[in-house]
């Protein structure tokens, strides 16, 4: 089947950089056998319009407020498995890429990709194919090799999400309310944090966030 008869890929679009989704949406269109179907700018919009589409296919920042793209993730799998979500983000960071792929994202493509890298990690997707970007899939294969592992790599996913929303200054309370969860919960999931980290206050905790590249730069 050529390019002219294929159908096109139907991709939902999530960020929560209006002027980004503009513009990576005007990229993708152009190409002809893309088209985005949605926009969302936090994962609940993105929820109910991946729930509403009825789509498969999603491409998707991890960095937002509230609640990140990789529990906005996992709770699309919950609702269709066999959904394939591409995270495009400016973390290169392992630790990042390990959680994303944890919680069944299909691949994974940095920010500071060429733009043909997304163009051919959308249509990898859709074709069942699971891509990594060249500078991802080398740092992965390094970190094999790495004596050191990360000191992230002990904590939960639910741990890893109530670390990252306290770097972000938010509050045990609304923490719970971002999550679902009690606060009481929360604050026992903070305490297993900071034990499996090493640190005792709340400053140590974010200064080993930072070490760890738990901090998205300025």
């Amino acid at each position: 089947m050529n390019d002219a008869s294929r159908s096109p890929v139907s991709v939902l679009l999530v960020d929560d950089h209006a002027v980004v989704r503009e513009g990576y949406s005007r990229l993708l269109e152009r190409h002809g056998d893309i088209k985005v179907i949605g926009e969302a700018g936090d994962a609940a919009t993105a929820h109910s319009l991946f729930c509403c589409l009825d789509k498969w296919h999603v491409v998707m920042d991890i960095s937002m407020p509230g609640t990140s793209g990789i529990e906005a993730m996992r709770r699309m799998l919950l609702y269709k498995a066999e959904a394939r979500v591409l995270v495009f983000s400016m973390h290169e960071d392992v630790i990042f890429v390990r959680r994303a792929l944890q919680a069944g994202a299909f691949g994974y493509v940095t920010k500071a990709s060429a733009p043909n890298v997304l163009v051919q990690a959308i249509h990898a997707i859709a074709s069942g194919k699971r891509y990594l970007s060249p500078e991802i899939a080398q740092k992965l294969a390094l970190r094999e090799f790495a004596t050191d592992k990360d000191a992230a790599g002990s904590l939960s996913a639910r741990e890893f999400e109530v670390l990252r929303l306290l770097t972000q200054g938010q509050s045990i309370r609304e923490i719970a309310e971002s999550l679902g969860l009690n606060a009481k919960t929360v604050a026992n999931h903070q305490s297993v944090i900071k034990q499996k980290l090493g640190v005792e206050t709340a400053i140590q905790l974010l200064t080993k966030a930072g070490q760890l590249g738990l901090v998205p730069p300025e």
